[in-house]
């Protein structure tokens, strides 16, 4: 950019020196010499790619238009209108080498993530490595100021830890003792110990930072027609520019191919297709920058473009409309709902009961990552945790529930269905008073039924407000799909305003549905509008619903491979009323991008028209070829602001 900006300066002062000594002087080489030296200083780049395109066959480009446009000038003694052509076009590309550069900058901040080194933890002694030579179950060791180079597990020390880069969230993160740790976080203050739960590979970072390399590979419909467009366009303009140069002057304008080669030049100058070549691209990789600011990650400008068409959103329940922090409230073991036995138990006896079954459900669902199961074995610190280790499950059923063996006993831990399954006996559905949503997991021994475990999810404070946003930006049906029970699932739907909920879905249940509802997407689509349908889900259970939809959006994806592979966009924040935002800068992307087409297209039409009978100059034909591309760059700009 300096040494294109510095020769801009020149040629710039050569190009108004020249028309001062133009008037001035009675010889005109002093003039040529200064136009020429102006010319050759912005436009040998262009030639060079000219002749270089020329080379390998590509003949019609924008290079090539420039370069016989304004030889063509300068042979006929077009001087400072040839020289004017190059100058301003690289002005343009200057503005868009800088359009660029800021939408690279912003993208450039994930970019900046890569860690460099690992201080592995190898006999007592700290060394530092390559964090790709670093193996799963090692220790390393982050100190105050240094990148987290892989995820794991804190082993000891207390910190806070900076998630910029990644979150966009400004507020440091306070971390300690059993907290799981992203790669690309930067630590603050302590000095932590991490037990390395993912090779360099497999790691957060890894994965987020080949998503932003690939993002610019996967073009969007508007993309692909500019493309096609101008592979099209430009041969028919150089065909037609030949007709212009040669078939007036030998049909009706008695030989006079001056004029009518001007005018073809001319035509040849407007005709270049730079403004719609450069700006639409631009405009789409701003909206990528700009998403990226926002904490949004957008796998490629095809589905930014697919979500400015979103007129359906399907939501999970747990971890998206809610935060998925599960705590259990309340323990309704067998002894107190079975109304023949409340009588003859003690307190001491309720207590143990609920002990029991807090402990056995906490151990069966130990190796589990779900949020419930995380819920149980918190609740389970507090008691005797010798049960873990003497646990084995012996088969785990995805929308159902786990069966393992506790300390001898065959304990059954899931929902309703699950317990109908196994035919246990005395299973009684507690009276739950909670007035907030929840789900109820059942806890059996044998096929004895020994209570229930009431656990609730908090819903996310920003909910009711993103789906009113949504509503706004046009999104005219709302769903929610969860495994949750119909209980639960009515009340957080009720919460948010939603009005058509499905529960107590099974992964495959919600692929039907997700299929069902694109059919209807489909049937309800015009011919000139489309209507696309986004899922939005916490990417782990959600993976295959992420991947149906048109627009797959993954809330709070670090750290979750499902989320990052099967998601279209992950929200790397976690904050739900990023997917307006998201939609907002969708919306304004594809906007920009059609403002540009038709104004450039207008514009360009209209001069070359009025070129073609006589009635443009090559000033007009700079403007609408240079002109209107410094705009639309301008225009495309835009999108690098922040929305809010």
């Amino acid at each position: 950019m300096k040494k294109r900006l510095i020769r801009i300066i020149v040629s710039a002062v050569l190009f108004v020196l020249g028309l001062v000594v133009a008037p001035v002087l009675s010889v005109t080489w002093p003039r040529i010499v200064i136009f020429v030296a102006a010319y050759l200083l912005v436009g040998t780049e262009i030639l060079i790619k000219a002749a270089k395109s020329i080379r390998r066959g590509q003949v019609f480009n924008e290079f090539f238009l420039m370069a016989i446009a304004t030889l063509g000038a300068m042979a006929l003694q077009e001087y400072a209108e040839a020289t004017a052509v190059m100058l301003f076009y690289q002005v343009g590309e200057l503005f868009q080498d800088y359009a660029v550069g800021k939408s690279r900058r912003s993208i450039s901040a994930l970019m900046d993530i890569w860690p460099e080194t690992a201080n592995l933890e190898q006999d007592g002694e700290v060394v530092e490595v390559d964090p790709e030579d670093v193996p799963i179950d090692s220790i390393i060791v982050i100190r105050p100021g240094e990148r987290v180079p892989l995820d794991g597990i804190v082993l000891s020390g207390q910190s806070r830890v900076d998630t910029a880069a990644l979150t966009g969230e400004p507020v440091p993160r306070s971390i300690s003792e059993g907290d799981e740790i992203i790669s690309g976080f930067v630590n603050i203050e302590g000095v932590l110990r991490v037990k390395v739960t993912k090779d360099f590979e497999n790691a957060s970072v890894t994965k987020i930072l080949e998503l932003v390399e690939e993002a610019g590979t996967r073009k969007s419909k508007t993309e692909h027609f500019i493309s096609k467009f101008a592979m099209y366009y430009t041969p028919v303009v150089v065909i037609a520019a030949v007709i212009l140069a040669i078939l007036p002057p030998l049909l009706f304008d008695h030989g006079n191919f001056k004029v009518w080669i001007h005018r073809a030049l001319l035509f040849l100058v407007v005709s270049c297709p730079c403004a719609l070549v450069i700006s639409i691209p631009l405009s789409f990789f701003g909206g990528i920058g700009g998403s990226s600011r926002e904490g949004i990650l957008v796998k490629g400008s095809n589905y930014l473009e697919a979500l400015s068409n979103v007129h359906t959103v399907v939501m999970d329940k747990t971890g998206t409309l809610t935060k998925g922090v599960f705590s259990v409230q309340e323990v309704y073991p067998r002894l107190v709902t079975d109304d023949r036995n409340t009588n003859d138990v003690s307190t001491v006896s309720v207590q143990k009961a609920k002990e029991d079954i807090i402990l056995v459900a906490a151990a069966a669902e130990q190796h589990s990552n779900h949020p419930i199961a995380i819920s149980l074995s918190k609740a389970a610190e507090v008691f005797d945790r010798s049960l873990v280790h003497k646990t084995k499950v012996i088969q785990e059923v995805a929308g159902h529930g786990v069966e393992a063996e506790v300390d001898g006993r065959k304990i059954f831990v899931g929902n309703r269905r699950w317990m109908e399954k196994n035919a246990i006996k005395g299973f009684v559905e507690p009276d739950v008073s909670h007035d907030i949503a929840g789900t109820i997991i059942y806890v059996a021994q044998g096929d004895e039924y020994m209570g229930a475990v009431f656990i609730s999810d908090a819903l996310r404070e920003d909910a009711k407000e993103t789906l009113q946003g949504l509503r706004n930006q046009g999104v005219d049906r709302l769903v929610m799909l969860t495994g949750d029970r119909r209980e639960a699932a009515e009340k957080v739907a009720n919460s948010v305003g939603i009005t058509e909920a499905h529960s107590e879905l099974l992964p495959q249940d919600k692929v039907t549905f997700m299929d069902r509802i694109l059919d209807d997407s489909k049937k309800k689509s015009s011919s000139d509008q489309s209507s696309g349908v986004a899922f939005v889900g916490d990417g782990i259970n959600d993976a295959p619903a992420l991947a149906l939809a048109d627009v797959g959006i993954a809330m709070g994806g670090l750290g979750q491979d499902a989320a990052i592979e099967a998601a279209d966009i992950v929200i790397l924040n976690d904050q739900l009323s990023k997917l307006v935002t998201a939609i907002e800068i969708a919306k304004r992307t594809v906007r920009i991008a059609r403002q540009n087409v038709v104004f450039a297209l207008t514009i360009k039409f209209a001069v070359l028209i009025l070129g073609a009978i006589g009635i443009a100059t090559m000033w007009s034909a700079v403007f609408a070829d240079v002109g209107v591309t410094i705009i639309a760059i301008l225009n495309s700009m835009r999108n690098l602001r922040k929305m809010h």
